[in-house]
């Protein structure tokens, strides 16, 4: 999982390739739930680089994309955002895995 230092380096994920955003923060209970799946979902989905974006760390970022609630998740591909599993619910992996695996079929 890649965890940016700072707005210029999470740009530069935003601008090219394709990459998972894991919206999360620290206090967030549901987020410490499913942070430990996140490596089994990063060998299923290896064709993403997944992103860590701590949501108090990128407040500005969070509220620009209309990130509202963690742990959230936004697919984005050479600058165009494909998909987004927003809400404050909590999320299991198959969830998880089934929104991506909705955006190959598109």
């Amino acid at each position: 999982m890649i965890i940016p230092k700072d707005l210029e380096e999470l740009a530069t994920y935003v601008e090219k390739g394709q990459n998972i955003f894991f919206f999360t923060a620290e206090w967030c209970g549901d987020c410490r739930y499913i942070k430990p799946m996140m490596p089994e979902l990063k060998a299923e989905f290896p064709e993403y680089q997944w992103i860590e974006v701590d949501r108090d760390a990128f407040i500005d970022v969070c509220v620009k994309w209309g990130i509202f609630g963690i742990p959230s998740f936004v697919v984005i591909k050479e600058g165009q955002e494909i998909g987004r599993l927003v809400n404050k619910n909590r999320k299991t992996k198959e969830e998880i895995a089934t929104f991506i695996r909705s955006l190959s079929a598109n």
